[in-house]
């Protein structure tokens, strides 16, 4: 148990904490981590899956702990049944810690939920030439891709190769500053969804009409700032370039020395 808390305190201490909590707060419907508490849930973020149960859990929907998979530890009630005239009570001694284990470090039968097959995206070598493992998730209903700079991880719950990008440019604006604010600030949201429309086009991506949803996406930070779409979008276009610039070209050094 105090293993478990000690790695919760460490990613309080680095500021990982908020970001990891924000994913948890949106659990997969109908799986038993959806029942869990928010520390349990969040531990599970931490260990980078989305969906972890017990040995026995995971063999009851026939799939199977692959051999040598570690488990990670969440916390769970001790309850105790007493005895109080004659009749059975459950009373709550403390918590002790509990194994479980990744849905990716199982086998077996297709889990009911729909993890995508992603496709060929572009620019995944830029992703992986920056150390950042790209992987599909189980979609929640409430977003469809995120990236963990703590982790390097982005994640996809839709094939929509604009999501991608989306998260791709988060990538690149955190090389160019050096980091990124925490959250979903409103000038850096409109920096990558500006940029995930721009690789579209060069990519020619456009299989569906996602502008009406980007410039609802950009109109809503826009918002948050007191100004128009428009503006938003002026302000932060000389980093929009340098996003661009970085992902097409991959001259890290070039952009640090203008920006």
């Amino acid at each position: 148990m105090k293993n478990t808390l000690t790695s919760i305190l460490d990613k309080f201490e680095t500021g990982d904490i908020p970001e990891v909590v924000s994913y948890a707060m949106f659990p997969i419907p109908d799986i038993p981590s959806a029942k869990w508490s928010l520390l349990n849930r969040t531990l599970m973020m931490l260990s980078q899956t989305a969906d972890a149960r017990g040995f026995k859990q995971w063999k009851k929907v026939k799939r199977y702990v692959k051999k040598g998979s570690k488990a990670f530890y969440i916390l769970v009630p001790y309850i105790k049944k007493t005895e109080d005239n004659g009749q059975e009570k459950e009373k709550l001694i403390g918590f002790m810690t509990r194994p479980v284990f990744r849905m990716e470090d199982t086998d077996g039968k297709e889990l009911e939920y729909n993890t995508v097959k992603l496709p060929e995206l572009p620019f995944m070598e830029r992703a992986m030439e920056w150390g950042i493992s790209v992987k599909a998730i189980p979609g929640n209903y409430r977003y469809y891709g995120y990236y963990t700079p703590s982790m390097k991880v982005i994640a996809l719950a839709t094939q929509e190769e604009k999501t991608f990008f989306h998260e791709l440019s988060h990538v690149a604006h955190e090389k160019i500053k050096g980091g990124l604010k925490r959250g979903q600030d409103a000038l850096q949201e409109i920096v990558a969804e500006l940029s995930a429309q721009t690789l579209c086009r060069i990519a020619g991506k456009q299989d569906k009409d996602t502008l009406g949803n980007s410039y609802r996406y950009i109109k809503s930070y826009a918002d948050k700032l007191n100004i128009s779409p428009y503006r938003a979008c002026l302000r932060v276009m000389s980093d929009t370039e340098k996003v661009l610039n970085l992902i097409l070209k991959g001259d890290e050094m070039e952009f640090k020395k203008v920006a």
